[in-house]
């Protein structure tokens, strides 16, 4: 309970009347501070009454499912059951895993009605959630005091991973994926018809266009190109950490999640490995929408582990999970010095068999810093660092490089394109 402007006139006028009663020395003055006291303690009782028989509550209107690092819009609606106006002030609060504005609200709701508060909120973290509930302050008829209640939202939803189908103004959306290719080979559509060639095998001889012009026909086939690709996701104590609007992890998911609903669309076959200092969970590489729903399900419960990252295990792992060559996208921390070294390992472990594609985030932070003006005594020296971190993150990538392993590293915005680039990359060039 908070006094408002009413109860704090009463309490001062009670002091101040006790204070004359005092100087006056008359013992009937001395008592008459008890009646504006008696008055406040029966307002406040009657306030006290009338906001238990009010029966606040909230209720939350949003929908049963949310996007990672989509904004979504909620809907807060504010209840009584007294045949008056309420003023309510209330303390919008989320779940940890869930970004909102935490302004405090000031509602008055009328009798037997309903007043709407919208509220926009970003998910953070994958999995179910259940919103809290929140603080609020009732004022009371007689405008004495606030009184405090808890209103409880009987809201659960759960956060999923990007979509790609639904994001065609955003990168990496199908629209700006790879072009179809004609070229040689023993597909099943034919590309081309054209003289024979001795050394034509028989079953490439076209007859009835040979009958037609009196010659032999061969016929050219397309070639059916169809990946094997592993997309490993580090989940380890670095993919905590904060990344522009959500931690590395929720990128490396995202980006994982939309890149198997676009390589699928490909009819290659992908799958999916989570891993921290031991691969967490597996799905071997398959096709169709199944295989992306059985992906999203696998990616939905993924969440950072507080372990340094192992990628050779994880390499070891992926040898045992795919037999032939295969695209491996590992979506781990480049930047970290203490990964470099298995980082290095896991590429010749998975070199030449698989082409193993790293990628990994930079700090947007770190190389303002680089350049940054200094203002205080401690700003060079932070630039060094940044500078340093900055020139370490180049020399691993060069070293990947220089093994034969692909390796990028961009800003979180950028990462997706940078990868569905080199996807497209890989397969016009035929790498894989």
């Amino acid at each position: 309970m908070h006094l408002r402007l009413n109860g704090l006139v009463f309490a001062v006028l009670t002091a101040l009347v006790a204070i004359l009663g005092t100087w006056s020395g008359d013992p009937d003055l001395q008592r008459l501070w008890l009646l504006p006291l008696a008055l406040l303690l029966a307002g406040l009782a009657y306030e006290g009454w009338t906001i238990t028989r009010a029966r606040p509550n909230v209720t939350v209107d949003a929908p049963a499912q949310g996007v990672l690092g989509r904004p979504m819009h909620l809907q807060l609606l504010f209840r009584h059951e007294l045949s008056r106006v309420v003023d309510i002030q209330a303390a919008p609060a989320a779940p940890e895993a869930v970004e909102i504005a935490t302004d405090i609200r000031l509602v008055s709701v009328p009798a037997n009605g309903t007043v709407t508060v919208e509220l926009r909120a970003t998910p953070r973290r994958l999995g179910q959630h259940s919103w809290p509930g929140m603080q609020a302050r009732i004022a009371g008829p007689m405008g004495l005091a606030w009184w405090s209640r808890r209103l409880d939202a009987s809201y659960t939803f759960k956060v999923v991973p990007e979509l790609l189908r639904d994001a065609a103004g955003r990168v990496g959306a199908v629209s700006g994926g790879i072009r179809a290719r004609a070229a040689l080979g023993a597909g099943a559509e034919v590309l081309q018809l054209r003289e024979y060639r001795v050394g034509d095998p028989q079953n490439s001889i076209d007859w009835k266009a040979a009958a037609r012009r009196g010659q032999l026909i061969s016929r050219d086939f397309s070639e059916d190109q169809h990946l094997d690709i592993v997309v490993a996701v580090d989940a380890g104590r670095t993919s905590a950490l904060r990344a522009g609007e959500l931690d590395r992890l929720g990128h490396y998911i995202n980006l994982a999640a939309r890149f198997a609903e676009h390589a699928v669309a490909q009819d290659d076959r992908v799958g999916v490995m989570l891993f921290a200092d031991q691969p967490l969970a597996t799905l071997a590489p398959g096709r169709g929408i199944g295989t992306v729903l059985r992906i999203r399900q696998m990616l939905s419960a993924a969440t950072p582990r507080p372990a340094e990252s192992n990628p050779l295990n994880a390499a070891l792992r992926i040898r045992t999970l795919v037999r032939h060559r295969s695209l491996i996208v590992m979506l781990t921390d480049v930047d970290d010095a203490t990964v470099a070294g298995q980082l290095a390992s896991a590429a010749r472990l998975l070199l030449p068999k698989h082409l193993p594609l790293i990628a990994g985030m930079s700090s947007p932070e770190a190389e303002a810093m680089t350049a940054a003006t200094a203002h205080t005594w401690l700003d060079p020296y932070e630039s060094l660092a940044a500078q340093e971190y900055c020139s370490r993150l180049e020399r691993n990538v060069r070293a990947l490089r220089a093994l034969g392993a692909p390796a990028l590293v961009t800003r979180p915005e950028q990462l997706e394109r940078a990868v569905f680039d080199a996807y497209a990359e890989f397969r016009n060039r035929r790498r894989v």
